[in-house]
């Protein structure tokens, strides 16, 4: 029978879905729009599950906040510019609305709900794999400030409760670190993994200076000190005043910090690095 472009494009409006895959849903089913509309459903989830594998590793950040509790979530995408892409934008706002509206303390709880069936749409119609990769909730009271911070690209940002009422505070903490990316509150919180890896390393070096023992127990203690108030956000020197460490912030404001969190778009994903050529052969398949 003859499908004609006023049906494509409705079909094409109810689902995002290009229109030779609409034209194609529509001559199957006979021009029947609910079930053209039912197959390409069918067949986003299809098409998610096979791109599922690929590598998302770009993407955005995004934060919800409400009264007693604080969100941060990282959306991926293949690619820069499917991040860019209105589509993946407006499921972006999805999620920070569903999530406004519904507090969700696993990534996990998403899987029953419409922002699944919006993302397997999306795969569908941009044709990459998109993922809702990780979240963070933190909960606070009345008595604590939440600050955040996000960086212009949307694809860094930071939470952090501080013990006080001092919003400028808590949001200063968001900004040092987002800028300094501590790897745990105080010393006293760095991963015991972490912090012998480091150790083994001062200590290969230090035996490369051929000094004696003493001095080179002197020489490692130096460094994992060093190290230690580097990483630690307590110790670091506060990105606005160097000259003070923001465990002293805090200490002067009579505040403490009782959460933070950091997200980078990718971090912590391996990323294969391919030749153009190669792309294209890919893109050919």
């Amino acid at each position: 029978m003859e499908i004609k472009a006023s049906q494509v494009k409705e079909l094409r409006d109810m689902s995002g879905v290009a229109m030779m895959e609409c034209k194609r849903a529509l001559v199957e089913c006979e021009g029947d729009l609910e079930k053209a509309l039912d197959l390409l459903r069918s067949n986003s989830s299809l098409k998610a599950e096979k791109k599922s594998s690929r590598v998302a590793a770009d993407g955005v950040i995004r934060i919800v906040s409400s009264d007693s509790y604080a969100t941060i979530i990282e959306i991926n995408s293949e690619t820069d510019f499917a991040a860019k892409d209105p589509g993946f934008i407006a499921f972006a706002d999805d999620v920070v609305n569903y999530v406004s509206n519904n507090k969700v303390d696993d990534i996990s709880m998403f899987a029953s709900t419409e922002i699944e069936e919006k993302r397997l749409a999306l795969i569908q119609k941009i044709g990459e794999n998109i993922q809702l990769r990780r979240m963070e909730t933190i909960e606070f009271d009345n008595s604590m400030s939440v600050g955040s911070y996000m960086h212009s690209d949307g694809k860094l940002a930071t939470l952090v409760v501080t013990s006080n009422s001092d919003d400028n505070l808590a949001k200063d903490v968001a900004m040092h670190v987002a800028a300094s990316n501590p790897l745990c509150k105080t010393p006293d919180d760095i991963d015991s993994e972490v912090l012998e890896r480091e150790k083994a390393i001062f200590e290969v070096q230090a035996k490369e200076s051929g000094k004696d023992d003493e001095i080179m127990s002197k020489m490692v203690e130096g460094k994992v000190r060093k190290f230690l108030a580097e990483v630690s956000l307590t110790s670091q020197a506060f990105i606005k005043d160097p000259d003070m460490t923001v465990g002293k912030l805090l200490s002067d404001n009579g505040a403490d910090v009782t959460g933070y969190v950091r997200f980078k778009v990718g971090e912590g994903i391996e990323v294969e690095t391919k030749s153009f050529a190669d792309e294209v052969a890919d893109q050919l398949k």
